[in-house]
């Protein structure tokens, strides 16, 4: 993907995110496809992973902050 993720994720869905974390190394489903491409204004291609990188930085959101 073309966007950065910290730009698309504060902005997603509570449900496109469950699915995200759900399961971080497969093939983004197409209703968050679209919806990332709302919030970025791009297209997020049929077939997209999250990069290993984006995967690390889902993780670090669900870790609580002293």
């Amino acid at each position: 993907m073309s966007a950065e993720i910290h730009t698309w994720w504060p902005r997603l869905s509570v449900e496109a995110k469950h699915a995200l974390r759900e399961h971080p190394g497969a093939v983004i489903p197409a209703e968050v496809r679209v919806e990332i491409g709302e919030i970025t204004g791009g297209t997020v291609e049929e077939g997209a992973r999250l990069s290993d990188d984006e995967v690390q930085f889902i993780e670090t959101q669900r870790e609580q902050v002293d």
